[in-house]
């Protein structure tokens, strides 16, 4: 008999019959109606016994466990080729049951037209193996492989096929119910993943399987100890997610477009080229993509990239209403920053215009940790949040539908904070954003890994969960009240207030939760790398997460790599707020034991976790930069990326200047190239070192950098980009501005590397919210003739003035100048030491200067002229 082959119903009989009147299962039916052959006691009323007969059809009768299985139960049998010879089947003095194998031979179709009982060989022995006599079933029945299954059909167009499965399903003992019922439905066979069936499946969770399921059961009918509901057998023929879907890939990069291609040829579905009419689907990142090509027909699902990795977590298709892609609304920051065209030739103006401009660039990230304070005045009530940035004062504000200027006699005047005070803001700021992305990581990833009855089952098995996580809810708990008592000592703050007691109150708690997790982290990052490449839909579930705002769009790994960073950067705030400091504050020295706690914190991680390679690129960069400050070296800091620059403004150094921007893993090493080299180092042991090329500038911590500043490339400015910097000491942003000249380097890949450094620093998962794309008008940036002979003729001109200038400092120390002012008149014999040398040493002093000609009748001509051949000979030797 072939297994492809296939069986009809007979006329009058319904297609789709509820099983609540048909079903084969013996649960729901008494053993009465279920079995012939009773033994119970008759009553004078009973009916007369019928006596059941077994008849052997043809090859039925060759099995010999057939027959011993009939023997097993005390089921009398006979053996026929011809069933003709049993008429009808109407026979009041017995109940013949016919057995036969093959289902397609003339005689099954005699006795199944004629409403003869029918059984196959499998359905025999599975009674005689459960002791139990024949079943009663109302159609023929084959086997026991679907025993107990109630299965539903959507997505069907032909009916011959659904005949073909129905009839199937019943030789095998299952049932078929023709509407979705989540409490009785065991198994929905569909043919597409459209339709109210497909999605209350995907819903309650029910397995959703291809036709082949069914054909592939019937082929295993022979086998007593098959059931079709087997897992590892059933897995093989669960509905792809994307069947009958044709999905397009809209504002991916090349990498993650292929890798999305893959996935969907993987998951049953097909791709196309954005555009394409047989698209069924567009996928959008939407943190890319701000307006769609072309206008989507309405056949066209438009969805964000979650529907899609969500559809291969709960391996179904999910729902596109849930993940429909929405136009984004224009941010009205870039409105406002292509309107701050500086057109004027007015110095001030441009420089309080570009005050503006930077506050308004970096107004986005001034995040004020603290609520507004409540005032018994609302006219003079002022929000903590104002503390942070005072220049970001609007001109203008609505008031009843109109705009109304404010006077700048109106703007309130704040005190100067401390550089205490905006230290212990920063440590704050920085724990607050790190507790959130603790958080992040406990209720996006963790939580719901753990979470139990997840659709398809546990998405990886609890030992894998423990590995990667570790102690992150330890170190949650003690951040979280860390938090508390800084937000409480920077609402209610004094000079009196200690930092460090705050850190000494948790340093036994630090010392429990960090090194279990630190010293594992590489097990943990190992761990997600090799679950994400064998289980799919663990790496949907983090390819979901990350697409979330919460996340920053940053891996796993990257988030969980936070808690090893930490302690070393708090450990920086508080050496930072210990140096604005007074030596009589009580906190001085606390601050030092708490510094040393966290100290004996990272002592208990192992020191194996230290990057040595690292360390030694630290020292190269030490030897390289001349004037480099000694507290650079440090067991946690790590060296990022370096870069060659031109500076483009008059911070941190003149515009022309070369410098090398040096990026650690928490700081930004400033250095500008040297003018002239002085000779090599000479060691007593004998031993060169060669000589520094660069001089030291600024070691600025990336703590600072409020924004990145993607300058747009024009016919006057090329690849530049600017740092709006605020130190805790300044109350305005500064601006930096550089040029990148390094060709192997891209300026995107080198902002995004910056942004990522700064993010880690300050604990802020969004990362590329820092950069901010902006016209060289708003921010005065031109890298037009930076190597022109003007412009480095005005540049030699500029240094040699600064010499000068410092040498001639009236304002600053004119009691010296006026020293060497006489010392440049004087004649040799009065320059040179001898008797008179006191006399002139008095001569010079505070009473006798009172006495002598005022700067202005000094011979400064003479003297400038001595001055500046003096200084333009040694510029050189100058750094």
């Amino acid at each position: 008999m072939a297994d492809s082959s296939i069986v009809t119903l007979g006329p009058g009989r319904s297609l789709l019959v509820d099983s609540s009147v048909y079903d084969s299962r013996m649960a729901e039916t008494s053993k009465e109606q279920f079995f012939m052959g009773l033994h119970a006691d008759e009553s004078e009323d009973a009916l007369p016994k019928v006596e059941t007969r077994v008849v052997l059809v043809g090859e039925a009768g060759n099995i010999a466990e057939l027959e011993k299985a009939l023997q097993d139960i005390s089921t009398p049998y006979i053996k026929t080729d011809n069933v003709r010879d049993f008429g009808d089947g109407e026979n009041c003095e017995f109940e013949t049951v016919f057995v036969l194998k093959d289902f397609l031979a003339p005689e099954y179709s005699f006795l199944y037209k004629n409403d003869n009982r029918i059984l196959g060989p499998p359905a025999v022995m599975h009674c005689a193996s459960k002791g139990e006599p024949l079943p009663f079933s109302s159609r023929p029945l084959y086997s026991m492989t679907m025993l107990n299954l109630s299965l539903c059909f959507t997505g069907f167009r032909k009916k011959d096929e659904v005949v073909t499965l129905v009839n199937l399903v019943h030789h095998m003992g299952g049932a078929i119910r023709k509407d979705f019922d989540s409490t009785k439905v065991t198994h929905l066979i569909a043919r597409s993943t459209h339709g109210e069936k497909y999605r209350l499946a995907v819903c309650m969770g029910t397995p959703i399987l291809t036709p082949e399921w069914i054909h592939k059961a019937w082929e295993h009918r022979d086998d007593i100890n098959f059931h079709a509901a087997n897992e590892e057998f059933r897995t093989e023929f669960k509905v792809p997610p994307f069947q009958d879907c044709v999905l397009s890939f809209l504002g991916f990069s090349e990498e993650e477009r292929s890798n999305m291609e893959e996935r969907t040829q993987k998951h049953g579905g097909r791709f196309q080229a954005v555009g394409d009419e047989r698209c069924t689907h567009l996928v959008v990142e939407e943190n890319s993509i701000k307006e769609l090509p072309f206008t989507p027909s309405k056949r066209l699902y438009v969805v964000k990239q979650e529907w899609f990795w969500g559809s291969i977590q709960m391996d179904a298709r999910a729902g596109e209403t849930m993940y429909s892609y929405e136009k984004p609304e224009s941010p009205a920051m870039k409105k406002a920053v292509s309107l701050l065209s500086i057109t004027t030739p007015n110095s001030g103006r441009k420089r309080r215009r570009l005050r503006e401009t930077l506050a308004q660039l970096t107004k986005e990230t001034e995040i004020s940790p603290f609520p507004p304070r409540k005032r018994p005045s609302a006219e003079h009530s002022l929000s903590m949040g104002s503390l942070l940035d005072i220049s970001n004062t609007p001109d203008t504000c609505k008031s009843s539908g109109e705009n109304v200027k404010i006077p700048k006699s109106s703007t309130p005047v704040l005190p100067k904070q401390s550089a205490r005070w905006q230290v212990s803001k920063e440590l704050y700021q920085t724990e607050s954003n790190y507790v959130d992305i603790l958080a992040t990581v406990l209720q996006l990833f963790k939580y719901p890994l753990d979470k139990e009855g997840q659709v398809g089952g546990p998405v990886l098995a609890q030992e894998e969960i423990k590995t990667i996580f570790g102690s992150i809810p330890d170190i949650y708990d003690v951040h979280t009240r860390i938090k508390a008592d800084l937000e409480e000592l920077v609402m209610n703050w004094s000079e009196e207030r200690s930092v460090g007691d705050i850190i000494l109150k948790y340093s036994r708690e630090l010392v429990k939760a960090y090194p279990p997790f630190v010293n594992f982290f590489e097990m943990s990052k190992e761990t997600i790398v090799r679950c994400e490449r064998q289980k799919p839909r663990f790496h949907a579930f983090l390819k979901i997460n990350q697409a979330k705002p919460e996340c920053g769009r940053q891996t796993l790994a990257e988030l969980l790599i936070r808690p090893v960073q930490r302690l070393p950067s708090v450990a920086l705030l508080l050496n930072d707020i210990k140096k604005h400091t007074s030596d009589d504050n009580p906190d001085k020295v606390t601050l030092e034991k708490a510094i040393e706690s966290l100290k004996e914190v990272m002592t208990h991680i192992n020191e194996d976790k230290r990057k040595t390679e690292g360390q030694k690129q630290i020292f190269d960069v030490v030897y390289e930069v001349d004037g480099c400050p000694a507290n650079l070296l440090s067991s946690h800091r790590s060296l990022v990326h370096r870069v060659e620059t031109i500076a483009l403004g008059d911070k941190p150094c003149d515009r022309g200047e070369h410098v090398t921007l040096f990026l650690f893993n928490d700081c930004l090493e400033i250095a500008r190239k040297r003018h002239k080299v002085i000779t090599t180092f000479r060691s007593p042991l004998g031993q060169t070192r060669p000589p520094a090329q660069l001089k030291h500038i600024a070691l600025m911590p990336l703590s600072q950098i409020r924004r990145v500043l993607d300058i747009q490339d024009t016919e006057e400015c090329q690849n530049a980009f600017s740092l709006v910097v605020r130190p805790p000491t300044e109350q305005e942003n500064l601006l930096f501005s550089f040029q990148l000249t390094a060709e192997d380097m891209l300026k995107s890949a080198w902002l995004k590397t910056l942004c990522r450094q700064v993010a880690n620093t300050i604990c802020r998962a969004d990362a590329e919210d820092l950069i901010q794309s902006t016209d060289p008008d708003s921010v005065q940036v031109s890298t037009k003739d930076m190597d022109s002979t003007l412009s480095r003729a005005s540049r030699a001109i500029k240094k040699t003035s600064k010499k000068v200038t410092r040498a001639f400092s009236f304002t600053k120390t004119p009691k010296r100048v006026l020293q060497r002012a006489f010392l440049a008149n004087g004649t040799p014999d009065e320059r040179s030491p001898g008797p008179d040398a006191d006399h002139m040493g008095r001569m010079c002093s505070s009473s006798t200067l009172a006495a002598a000609h005022s700067p202005s009748m000094i011979n400064l001509s003479s003297a400038f002229e001595r001055k500046y051949h003096t200084f333009s000979r040694s510029t050189t030797h100058l750094f």
